[in-house]
């Protein structure tokens, strides 16, 4: 996707299921990591509102945006805006998509590699 690209509004509905699917499987893999030993970080969702918070006493924020049919993601590294096209949420201005991010902030802020994907279906 191009910054410029035009998008397809999605339904109040369909977003409100892509982005509840799309918190939910973020916590689903801290959850995992948990279990696994992987690595210990806390998971504190208040409606569309996700705040990773790490070992070492960073966080990661993701945050729905409803009127603007985005999610937004804050970590150290900067701020993003995702918006969804073609099945996948891909930032506004570079195109890059949400979990490659989200993974890159993620293994920095955790200080081991960490791999975040889409729930398949």
């Amino acid at each position: 996707m191009s910054p410029s690209a035009p998008t397809r509004s999605l339904s109040d509905a369909d977003y409100q299921s892509l982005t509840r699917a799309l918190l939910s499987g973020i916590e689903l893999q801290i959850d995992r990591w948990l279990q696994q030993d992987v690595v210990d970080i806390d998971g504190a969702r208040t409606g569309g509102l996700l705040e990773l918070s790490f070992p070492n006493g960073s966080k990661i924020v993701v945050n729905t945006q409803p009127p603007l049919q985005e999610i937004w993601l804050a970590a150290r590294s900067g701020g993003y805006h995702y918006r969804h096209v073609d099945g996948r949420w891909h930032d506004t201005k570079t195109g890059e998509e949400f979990f490659a991010v989200l993974s890159r902030c993620a293994s920095e802020q955790a200080g081991k590699p960490l791999t975040f994907e889409a729930a398949a279906g």
